[in-house]
């Protein structure tokens, strides 16, 4: 369930409090029976009323639930909020779809590093990513923090969220300021559709000599592959080493050098990646 609600109401009608706490909803009876408050403002409530009965309550606080659950079903027809494990179709006709980007698997588990991907106010990493319509494009808002600060990361659409990552496209940089947050915008087709094809292997043109990953001098052929999944490297692997992470070397910026990769969507199935669930 998705509740995404413009309500935070500490005390209804003085007999149940409600408010969203991290997505979920909270309904509390609060302690004095006496009715403080009004849902429907100007509607004025006479103080001396009796305590509500058992049946008066009940229905009350299904009435609540039934309210909230239809505003949630209201934002939910608008917005896009996974929570890990529970995306949801969203239109770019209706509005931006939304969702996150988290620390990969690998890192999290990584007892050796276990201040890799954890920033200065001691919380883990991570971004918020918002697509919306350009007419025959999307522009996708990467926005980071809790990286650390001065550092340029690598973006990519992948095919998988974790190693060995599959078909890759690199989509641009994100470099973090003084406090280890930073934002880019990229343009380009991020929905359903994002797919990279080869009908034929051919000649590659050969630019970058950095073993252990040079480029390829021919490609390999085939069909059609969505790249529905987003990744996000260190540029430098002595940047990840001075951050408390791993060094390896991977092929993940421009000249085939960069550091490993610190962000991840692996909070979607591997087959089907965020951009799946953009609908154009």
């Amino acid at each position: 369930l998705f509740i995404n609600m413009n309500l935070n109401l500490s005390r209804i009608s003085g007999i149940y409090s409600i408010e969203e706490l991290d997505g979920n909803l909270k309904i509390e009876q609060n302690q004095s029976n006496t009715p403080t408050d009004s849902l429907v403002k100007g509607n004025e409530m006479n103080t001396a009323s009796t305590k509500p009965t058992k049946c008066m309550t009940a229905l009350f606080a299904i009435g609540l639930v039934a309210f909230a659950s239809q505003n949630a079903q209201a934002q939910n027809s608008r917005k896009l909020v996974p929570v890990i494990g529970q995306p949801i179709a969203c239109s770019l006709e209706a509005d931006r779809c939304k969702f996150q980007m988290v620390r990969p698997p690998a890192i999290v588990k990584n007892k050796d590093f276990p201040n890799c991907g954890i920033g200065a106010n001691g919380q883990p990493a991570t971004a918020r990513v918002k697509i919306k319509s350009e007419g025959s494009v999307e522009q996708m808002e990467v926005t980071v923090e809790n990286l650390p600060p001065k550092t340029n990361f690598d973006f990519f659409a992948i095919q998988v969220p974790n190693g060995p990552f599959g078909m890759s496209w690199y989509q641009g940089d994100i470099e973090t300021d003084e406090y280890g947050r930073g934002s880019e915008k990229f343009i380009g087709r991020f929905n359903e559709e994002t797919f990279i094809v080869a009908p034929g292997s051919v000649a590659a043109p050969f630019v970058h000599n950095n073993a252990p990953h040079s480029d390829a001098t021919i490609n390999p052929a085939t069909g059609p592959i969505h790249t529905f999944h987003l990744g996000l490297w260190f540029n430098s692997p002595a940047d990840a080493a001075k951050s408390g992470c791993p060094s390896a070397v991977t092929p993940f910026n421009g000249e085939h050098n960069a550091g490993i990769q610190i962000l991840n969507t692996s909070n979607f199935p591997d087959n089907k990646g965020p951009l799946f669930f953009v609908k154009p």
